[in-house]
């Protein structure tokens, strides 16, 4: 009989990456449910540009976090804690499509009404990706970590401060100009460090 400590990695990950892959696909799915509504009724509510970017941009950032977690196959040992981590990024994901496309835009003028209303929800969960970030490349190991260089250190505390404005401020060309930046760093960053899988 074989016992759990002899599990390898290359034994766990598979059936790991399939655990978040049903996650990350619930929030793919209520994206572009969300988008396929929008498409067949597009007069039902007033759409919002600035909420059509956060939802192109975490679109994005559901097939990067799937593509990159390909680099957990580096953690030498899987405890049940490193488990429930990767599992609760991959949920505070999801919560961040859902606040994207609610079941209902019944109590809500349009999208910019609703976007901006629960913008303290989104927002904050989005600066806790940020920081899970941080934990997810520190887990794979300090020369992953380092190939980010200084730009890493800069970049998180950045985008978290960013985020707490999101949260402060309802201005609108404020929230213009943060998906903006966001949407156009996050296409570099992912040209620049992520096209290839090291």
């Amino acid at each position: 009989m074989v016992s759990e400590q002899t599990a390898t990695t290359a034994e766990v990950f598979p059936h790991i990456r399939i655990v978040m892959g049903m996650v990350i696909g619930l929030g793919v799915t209520r994206l572009l449910s969300g988008v396929a509504r929008i498409v067949q009724h597009p007069k039902q509510y007033p759409l919002y540009s600035v909420h059509l970017a956060w939802v192109a941009s975490v679109l994005l950032m559901l097939a990067h976090f799937w593509w990159w977690q390909f680099g957990l196959y580096a953690i030498p040992a899987w405890t049940f804690g490193v488990y429930l981590f990767i599992l609760g990024y991959a949920v505070v994901l999801f919560l961040l499509c859902a606040f994207l496309f609610p079941d209902s835009m019944h109590d809500y003028l349009g999208y910019e009404d609703y976007f901006l209303s629960k913008r303290a929800w989104f927002f904050g969960l989005l600066a806790v990706t940020f920081l899970l970030d941080v934990i997810d490349t520190l887990l794979k190991g300090e020369a992953h970590f380092a190939r980010f260089g200084n730009e890493y250190l800069v970049r998180t505390p950045l985008l978290v401060a960013l985020c707490i404005a999101a949260i402060a401020t309802d201005n609108r060309t404020f929230h213009r100009a943060f998906v903006a930046f966001a949407l156009i760093y996050q296409v570099s960053w992912i040209w620049r460090l992520f096209d290839t899988i090291h």
